[in-house]
Formats: structure tokens, C-alpha cells, sequence
């Protein structure tokens, strides 16, 4: 894979932040230099950076441009900017649980410094944990991919749904990683890919990332799935996911209960690729994760002329929740957990000490 989603140029301080401007693919493939937390703030919402992972590394990084910008300040006023900038960064997006694990984990590094540590050394700590983080996730996704490729066998053909891959992440991908590694192993794997209304994300970015690595894909609208599904064409579904509730429901994006509905009632294993980050303790079950609705325009006139009539009521939201009785299994940095639930989730948790 040669996409690299997100990354930091230059020293710090002095340095910005360079990512692919999604908002623009499969047209044109640019690079957007984010030098600003307001910058970094717009490019979350417009979603020129998605997928939650790579929202996670962009939020570690956005403390960071933040910070840079106060120079020698005195500590004081820089814990207090890193107060103001984590806020500001955590109301970009609300579902994506890690954006705010990303926040917590980065200003909790700065938190915890003595309270007359000078600014640049405060700077400095910020900058390897935020690197620290977008590391992590390079080797999880891989991980991901080696585990979820013993999952997937020669001659598969695989549906996915919105986009899960390096684009979303700071690696791999999430519920790409497994075909990316099956295919490198030499395995021969066929992608379905959902066009994933109303951004499509699954033509847009999906198609073009595994055009890109060479992998065979073919696109399919929304409402094809059912079909696809019932004719026997499709052997397991990946996906990803933004929040897993503490009851191994499973968030993710708009569309994706759907998908596993139809898989249940059709017997085909219904696979959620997402590390750790993604789990979200406090969290009781599916019913509690907070909703992201975005703007009806997304709907009406997403991509050219208006397609709906003027002044007609809109509900949008961008994601929705699959029961974790429908997860056949959720694949982890740290290991397959079929069958996933409250007791499994919680073990899970524990053992990896986020409980």
C-alpha cells in the first residue's frame, strides 16, 4: 500500500500536518497542509479526514498545532490553551470514540508533568505521544490484517461497507487489513464494495483505494447488497466500526445493520475489524452512543443538481448500530473475539487494562 492517509512534516515546532483532502477523491488525489487547530478542526468536519482511527491521529496531532503556536509561553498559559484546544477538538465529531480517547491519552501525558515544567518540554512530550499514537495504530492495523487474513480463503469474494482501509486509518486499514494481507499471502480475494450513500465513501474512496493496491473490486449501489447477498456471490462481509459499546454492540457507519441483517439471514459471517481505541467502556450498550447527524444538503444535492424537492424534510444520520448478537466475531490487535458480549468485551477490556 502506498496511500499514507496522515502524517507530520517538518520539525516541531515548525512543522504542519499533511493528509490526503478526501473531499476531493477519486478526482484528484492532493495533499491538504493543515497548519492551524482551526484548520485541523474544519478538515474533521468537512471530512477531508475520516474513518475513527485516523481521526484519533489527527486529533493528537491537532493538540499539537494548537500548542506550537504559543512558543516559549509560560506553563500556565499553555496547559491552559491545551484545555480550550482538547474541548474544541473533542466537539468536532462526536461518534468516533477515538477522537476522544486520542485527546485524552495526549493532554493526559502533559496533565501529568510536574506543574513548573517549562513549555517546550511540555511541547515536546505532546509531539512523541501524538507520534506515539499514530505509530500504534500503523502496527495495529497490520496486526488486524494478519489476524483477520486467517478469516478469509483463496478464491473469497468479500462485501464491505463505506470505507475501512488505509484512507481511514494511520496504516492498513481496519476491515481492509485482512484483504490487503490475504492478498499479499497470495490468496486470490474479489471485493464487493458498498457505494455507501449518501457520501460515498465505498465509490469514492473504497474502489479507489483497492484500485490503487491492484485488488479486484466491484461497486454496487446501497440497495444491490440484498441481492448481491441472496445470490450466493458474497462469502463474508468486513467492516469496521467507530464505537463498540461494552455489550460488543457495534457503531459504525449508516447503513452497516442493514448489511448485517441481510448476512445473518443469508449465513454469512459478519466480520468487525477495529482495535482496541475503539472500544468504549463507559459506554453500556449500543443505545447510549451518541448519533452524529449531518446536514440534510449531504442528502438533497450531495454530489451536483439538487435530487430531492426544495424545502423537503431530511433526516441524516451518519451512522447507525449492529447488535452484537449479529457480530460474528470482532477482530483486535489482541486476538479474534467471536461471539462477542458483555463478559467477552469486558474480559477483553480487562486484560488489556482498559478496565
Amino acid at each position: 500500500m502506498a496511500v499514507e492517509t496522515i502524517r507530520w512534516q517538518g520539525p516541531c515546532p515548525g512543522g504542519h500536518v499533511a493528509l490526503i483532502e478526501q473531499t476531493l477523491l477519486p478526482g484528484r488525489a492532493e495533499i491538504a497542509a493543515i497548519h492551524t487547530l482551526a484548520e485541523m478542526i474544519a478538515a474533521i468536519r468537512r471530512l477531508a479526514v475520516r474513518g475513527a482511527p485516523a481521526i484519533g491521529v489527527a486529533a493528537g496531532y491537532g493538540l499539537v498545532l494548537a500548542l506550537q503556536e504559543l512558543g516559549e509561553a509560560p506553563t500556565e498559559r499553555f496547559r491552559e490553551r491545551l484545555s480550550s484546544a482538547k474541548a474544541e477538538l473533542a466537539a468536532a465529531r462526536p461518534t468516533a470514540v477515538n477522537l476522544a480517547w486520542a485527546l485524552a491519552r495526549t493532554a493526559g501525558k502533559v496533565e501529568c508533568m510536574p506543574l513548573d515544567t517549562p513549555s517546550p518540554a511540555l511541547l515536546a512530550a505532546l509531539f512523541s505521544e501524538a507520534g506515539a499514537i499514530a505509530s500504534e495504530d500503523a502496527a495495529q492495523c497490520r496486526r488486524m490484517g494478519e489476524l483477520g487474513a486467517e478469516l478469509i480463503a483463496d478464491g473469497s469474494s468479500v462485501l464491505t461497507h463505506c470505507n475501512a482501509g488505509a484512507l481511514a486509518t494511520g496504516g492498513i486499514g481496519t476491515a481492509l487489513a485482512p484483504i490487503y494481507v490475504a492478498v499479499e499471502r497470495g490468496k486470490r480475494v474479489h471485493v464487493w464494495a458498498d457505494e455507501t450513500r449518501p457520501l460515498l465513501q465505498g465509490a469514492r474512496l473504497t474502489a479507489w483505494e483497492l484500485s490503487e493496491a491492484g485488488i479486484e473490486v466491484t461497486l454496487i449501489t446501497d440497495s444491490m447488497a440484498a441481492a448481491c447477498l441472496a445470490s450466493g456471490r458474497i462469502d463474508a462481509v468486513f467492516v469496521g466500526s467507530d464505537r463498540i459499546a461494552r455489550n460488543g454492540d457495534v457503531c459504525n457507519k449508516i447503513g452497516t445493520y442493514g448489511v448485517a441483517v441481510l448476512a445473518r439471514r443469508h449465513a454469512v459471517p459478519f466480520y468487525v475489524v477495529a482495535p482496541l481505541s475503539t472500544f468504549d467502556p463507559d459506554v453500556p450498550d449500543g443505545a447510549s452512543i451518541p448519533i452524529e447527524e449531518r446536514a440534510p444538503e449531504e442528502v438533497t444535492e450531495g454530489f451536483g443538481p439538487r435530487t430531492a424537492p426544495a424545502g423537503v424534510g431530511v433526516w441524516n444520520p451518519a451512522f447507525d448500530v449492529t447488535p452484537a448478537e449479529l457480530v460474528t466475531a470482532i477482530v483486535t490487535e489482541r486476538g479474534i473475539l467471536e461471539g462477542p458480549d458483555r463478559a467477552k468485551v469486558e474480559a477483553l477490556l480487562r486484560d488489556a487494562g482498559r478496565i
